[in-house]
């Protein structure tokens, strides 16, 4: 798991948010691919005359916690290089109704041609990023931090996993490879807590974190005479959780998960758990209303 306590939070004073270039370039590639198939954009070469020249504006229709600015901008260069491209608010700044996100001018081909693909990319990572920051909003004034999970779009994870932080959030493990997470499943199969953990402590080298799943207190306390590095407290109600706080002590991390909700977040930080795991900021954010006109 990783729990990186430098990503900043939705308001504070933020690093500047990038992705690499290689993700970012490899994404746009795809997605244009997919759009231009064999033919090219056979609307835009019918209607509009070779050499035109054009300027537009991305503006949001909606408010919103604005990412994916990186590829909007690849987007529109990848079809032409000279496109001008002038960014007005950054990854994980706030937008208001009618803002303007960014300008750009170049071939009035090229514009139309990229134009659904950098959309698609800036409203689909503004809305995490938006719901995000919703989330984060919801918790301040307490410790909990809120965390994605690999409830993700296939092939796009690296993109919504940084649009959680565009909004404040922090990202949980990225895969299956980069920490252990026990779970109800590999509890059962492995014949229980004590076996799953012992044996995950075996394989695990020194780097790597070990969380386990528990639904209950007294599995929680079977969990913490094994000394994981972290307990997920399980679909378990702000009562419980404050209880399983208390048996921690601070010992261990502690993660909340399980049908978290805007209404329901609040409560649960309040019982003082360090993390909030909330699959809904990558499997069900609206996507941010954006457009571009000439």
């Amino acid at each position: 798991m990783n729990n990186d306590t430098s990503i900043p939070s939705a308001h504070a004073g933020r690093r500047e948010l990038r992705l690499p270039e290689g993700i970012v370039d490899k994404a746009v590639a795809m997605s244009l691919a997919e759009d231009l198939g064999l033919g090219g954009d056979i609307t835009t070469e019918a209607t509009i005359p070779a050499g035109t020249r054009a300027k537009a504006v991305i503006a949001a229709r909606k408010a919103g916690t604005v990412a994916g600015i990186q590829l909007a901008k690849s987007a529109f260069k990848t079809l032409d290089p000279l496109t001008e491209f002038e960014t007005v608010i950054d990854d994980g700044g706030t937008v208001e109704a009618g803002g303007v996100i960014a300008r750009v001018s170049g071939d009035a081909r090229a514009l139309l041609t990229a134009e659904r693909t950098a959309l698609n990319f800036l409203g689909h990572m503004s809305g995490i990023a938006t719901l995000t920051a919703r989330y984060v909003d919801a918790v301040k004034g307490t410790k909990a931090r809120i965390i994605d999970t690999r409830k993700t779009t296939p092939g796009l994870r690296a993109l919504e996993k940084f649009a959680v932080r565009c909004g404040g959030g922090v990202n949980h493990r990225f895969g299956l490879f980069d920490a252990v997470l026990i779970k109800d499943n590999h509890i059962e199969a492995a014949g229980g807590i004590g076996p799953a953990l012992e044996r995950a402590r075996e394989h695990a080298g020194h780097m790597v974190k070990v969380e386990i799943e528990v639904t209950s207190i007294a599995e929680l306390i079977d969990a913490l005479e094994l000394n994981p590095d972290a307990v997920l407290l399980d679909n378990m109600p702000p009562e419980m959780l404050k209880e399983a706080v208390e048996q921690v002590a601070g010992r261990v991390i502690t993660e909340a998960s399980g049908g978290v909700t805007l209404e329901t977040v609040r409560a649960i930080a309040e019982s003082g758990v360090d993390l909030i795991s909330v699959g809904a900021l990558t499997h069900s954010a609206p996507v941010l209303d954006i457009g571009l006109d000439f």
